[in-house]
């Protein structure tokens, strides 16, 4: 076959200007595409890059490379809903690679470690107030001060962390960690203020002599939904629960405890309401499984543990500990409609859980600043509201309301804040086009199931706030990193170099990767079909 395509795409005879075959028409090149994953991440990480380190072994390489988009890997690892393993090619082979995992594997060993970030930039002389201390925050702090920048940060709660501190539970994210990669922020030289709420904006930029703002504040206000009671019992709000569980307050909730709400933090409270000691915990939801905003790993640690959900139910009336609640359907636009029909539920309490609002109220004031309907503010492509130098993200801008999506924010806060204060305006470089998974020759890779992480038990889980997952060995990270496809990278399996019949392959030597002799090359292709990532494309020969 070799021959063949040999005689048939034949090069000139360069030296001497006269040709032995056909004239090549097309060449190979060496290309980098986007990786899915990468694509995915909202907090923009390249993961495909810091997979590739640790696979090697190379731990602190891996995660310096993390470093420079995400400051918080091993609050990630831990409460990430992971949207890059949802778009991992490896999913359409056998499973994804375990992404979150490793970061969590990587920022845990960074703590054990005391590693510090690096590329700390020269002072700017520039300072920046940011108002809100949650991921939103934390991520633009982080990321201002490794531009040079003098950052302080004003938080009105008692504690950094937003609602990563009060919103989710210790079973998730145990404290020790988020607070030591808080710490690790604030040793950089950002400043955080706490139990100091930013009244009027203006005068705390002008008294702080700042020179560009960014508003962080948290989703920290329950929403509300009037509920005809005629003797209700005990109603809480989901938040108000979360936080009041977190400070070492017990509410008294009786034997069974229904939850109103059907997303993440209704499977929280849910989960934190059986570990409170009550029998029964059970969620009342409109819509059906399918349509919940729940994360289904989230549905299905809440039902492993016991908590009961009702779709289709919307409650109707409550007359002391009996709910009265309607079944829905969902109609052909994914809409819950009324039937009818009713049924009766009991439950000695209830918590709301119905998603959660920001209070902007002292923005109000503030000259250029406008507000969508759901009291979001409107900010341009540059995450800039209409007043100059005021800057906003995390959930005081519409998306979707996630720790991941705010340190994203954060970044991207940060770098136009930069531009603003230099006098420019950042432009994103320009993107590769995405390795999809019909681009890669897969029948180079071998099935390697995924290696799941531990839980502890689940009679441990309802009783207590140990942490639920447990992490990967060295060994399984190393080996679940090695899983990943390097959709669309050269990884410098020598499949090329191996497969071409001209030599016309360079091999340029570890971390090189290799050029092509264009004398030698025939054009066959032989290397792009060996290629199993799709690192190279055959393109058009030069006119």
């Amino acid at each position: 076959m070799n021959e063949k395509r040999h005689d048939m795409t034949r090069p000139p005879d360069l030296q001497h200007g006269q040709f032995s075959g056909p004239r090549r028409i097309r060449r190979p090149t060496y290309v980098d595409l986007l990786p899915p994953c990468n694509q995915a991440c909202p907090a923009g990480e390249n993961i495909q890059g810091w997979l590739a380190l640790a696979q090697q072994g190379q731990f602190e390489q891996a995660w310096q490379l993390l470093m420079l988009d995400n400051p918080m890997p091993a609050v990630h690892g831990r409460v990430c809903y992971h949207p890059c393993e949802d778009s991992c090619n490896r999913s359409r082979l056998d499973a994804t690679v375990s992404i979150h995992a490793v970061e969590r594997f990587l920022g845990d060993k960074a703590l054990q470690k005391n590693w510090q970030p690096g590329e700390i930039g020269e002072p700017t002389g520039k300072r920046v107030l940011i108002v809100g201390a949650g991921p939103s925050g934390l991520s633009a702090a982080y990321h201002l001060a490794r531009l040079g920048h003098a950052v302080d940060i004003h938080e009105a709660g008692p504690l950094a962390g937003g609602m990563m501190h009060f919103g989710i539970p210790k079973y998730r994210l145990p404290r020790d960690v988020l607070d030591a990669e808080v710490r690790r922020i604030e040793a950089m030289g950002v400043k955080i203020v706490t139990e100091h709420k930013v009244e009027d904006l203006l005068a705390e930029k002008k008294a702080g002599n700042f020179d560009a703002v960014f508003m962080a504040i948290g989703a920290h206000l329950s929403k509300r939904t009037d509920i005809p009671a005629r003797d209700a019992g005990k109603m809480l709000d989901a938040v108000k629960f979360l936080r009041d569980v977190e400070a070492g307050i017990q509410p008294k909730l009786g034997r069974r405890v229904a939850i109103y709400g059907g997303g993440n933090t209704a499977m929280d409270a849910a989960r934190v309401a059986k570990r409170l000691g009550i029998d029964e915990a059970l969620i009342i939801y409109r819509r059906d499984r399918a349509h919940m905003p729940a994360h289904d790993s989230e549905a299905d640690d809440a039902l492993e543990e016991g908590v009961r959900i009702h779709w289709l139910r919307t409650i109707k009336e409550i007359d002391q500990s009996r709910f009265t609640v309607e079944i829905m359907e969902i109609d052909d636009n994914g809409r819950p409609q009324p039937t009818g029909e009713f049924e009766t539920l009991e439950a000695d309490s209830l918590i709301m859980a119905l998603g959660q609002d920001v209070d902007a109220s002292f923005l109000r004031g503030v000259p250029g600043l406008e507000f969508n309907p759901d009291g979001t503010a409107i900010v341009d492509d540059n995450l800039m509201t209409g007043y100059p130098g005021l800057f906003a993200g995390g959930d005081m801008v519409p998306s979707e309301r996630t720790v991941t999506v705010a340190v994203g924010h954060g970044k991207k806060a940060a770098r136009h804040i930069h531009a603003y204060l230099s006098g420019g305006v950042y432009e994103s470089p320009a993107k590769h086009d995405l390795a999809s998974f019909d681009k890669l020759h897969v029948w180079y890779f071998t099935d390697a199931a995924q290696r799941p992480q531990k839980h502890i038990d689940v009679k441990r889980r309802i009783s207590s706030f140990d942490e639920v997952v447990r992490g990967l060995r060295e060994k399984e990270a190393v080996y679940e990193a090695r899983r990943c496809l390097s959709c669309g990278n050269c990884f410098e399996c020598d499949g090329c170099y191996g497969a071409c019949p001209e030599d016309a392959v360079i091999k340029l030597g570890p971390g090189k990767r290799y050029r092509f002799d264009y004398a030698l090359c025939t054009g066959c292709a032989i290397c792009f079909e060996q290629c199993p990532c799709h690192a190279i494309d055959m393109i058009p020969e030069p006119a």
